[in-house]
């Protein structure tokens, strides 16, 4: 059994600086230590999939970081650790839980499956792990191992914690209340969609200054706007879909004095909901979230969103959001990026359905992609 303290103080003479996960009692007081730590950063992300999509982003914006999670929560990281971290080549340290362990302690049934597959599954979706160690001394040679290969390879690296292996420590500091109202910013007049996906990316493109990152999410969003214009400060997901508000986040708590518009779709906002209640609570002033709203899954053939029936404005001012607003001409949407108004915001846009014809898709691999946006962060 180790201290929590002694391997969070070897890991951050590592540079790991952020932590991000959701809660396993066999974690509590490794994330305890973390929380009560003042140089330390923990985000408690809404699911394990946006963990994962969160780490990626602050340590593709220079800050190395940890994914805690409870074995059970490993099909809910699936998604982003096969398309975002293992496309992408970004490496982040998993300290994934053993629940269930075959002949170990007895545990809950929901367990069982995953107890008895964990390892398996972590190789099948080719990262590297080993368990997490159980002794002060081997702290320092599990973590250099991790970090070469992380360094060579890029990719992520696992630590598989079993029962009992950090000692206990208690939580003594308390969550922020962070709850404030905002105003939502209605348009006068008509409501309706009037522009295109293409006309208002263009409108965001131009009003975008050229230091600040621009984040498109997964499908035609960013083949739109690589159509339009390619440019080093813009990042196309493919796949995660639904992450790249999460993966926003990230780099905008470890970039925090640079700008970051994230675009989203409501397909994709609709499948991690969730993310907003963390980015809400983070507030970071310098993330600028635009939701682009077609109501439909338009790469897939056009299928119908439930977001007809969905108050995303309202959503965010519940998530704590701190500046909201509903836009539907290409001037409001200019001014909502020009007007910098120091506080985590939220614009929701509605558009026509429809693209260009013969759109391209970006010829630019994923991994030039990422190195591109690091060399254009300065790391």
């Amino acid at each position: 059994m180790i201290q929590a303290e002694d391997f969070i103080l070897a890991a951050k003479v590592r540079n790991f600086g952020l932590y991000t996960g959701v809660p396993c009692s066999y974690l509590k007081p490794f994330i305890n230590y973390t929380i009560n730590s003042p140089d330390l950063r923990y985000v408690g992300a809404a699911n394990e999939g946006d963990a994962v999509a969160i780490a990626a982003g602050s340590e593709l914006a220079g800050v190395r970081s940890v994914v805690m999670f409870q074995n059970s929560g490993l099909g809910n990281a699936t998604n982003p650790l096969t398309s975002l971290t293992y496309t992408f080549k970004i490496p982040i340290l998993l300290i994934v839980t053993l629940r269930g362990e075959p002949n170990g302690a007895p545990d809950e049934p929901q367990h069982e499956l995953m107890g008895a597959i964990t390892q398996s599954l972590l190789e099948l979706m080719q990262i590297p792990w080993e368990y997490f160690p159980q002794k002060t001394e081997n702290i320092a040679t599990v973590l250099d191992k991790a970090v070469e290969y992380m360094q060579e390879y890029q990719r992520p690296y696992a630590l598989v914690m079993q029962k009992g292996t950090v000692a206990n420590c208690d939580l003594y500091s308390e969550a922020i209340n962070k709850f404030q109202s905002a105003l939502v910013e209605k348009p006068v007049g008509d409501t309706r969609a009037h522009f295109s996906r293409n006309e208002i990316l263009q409108a965001i493109q131009a009003a975008v200054k050229p230091d600040a990152i621009l984040l498109a999410t997964t499908g035609y969003t960013g083949r739109e706007l690589y159509a339009i214009a390619d440019s080093d400060n813009q990042f196309y997901m493919v796949g995660s879909m639904g992450c790249v508000s999460s993966f926003g986040l990230g780099i905008a708590l470890a970039q925090p004095d640079q700008q970051i518009v994230v675009l989203d779709g409501d397909g994709a906002a609709l499948m991690r909901l969730g993310a907003m209640t963390t980015i809400g609570y983070e507030r970071p002033a310098n993330l600028c979230h635009i939701l682009l709203d077609n109501q439909q899954h338009e790469s897939t053939g056009g299928q119908s969103t439930v977001s007809h029936s969905v108050n995303f404005s309202a959503i965010a001012v519940a998530c704590g959001y701190e500046k909201v607003g509903i836009a539907t001409t290409l001037q409001q949407v200019t001014e909502w990026i020009t007007t910098k108004p120091n506080l985590l915001s939220f614009l929701h846009v509605k558009i026509k359905g429809g693209t260009p014809d013969k759109l391209p898709r970006p010829k630019i691999t994923p991994v030039e992609l990422a190195y591109r946006l690091r060399q254009f962060i300065g790391q």
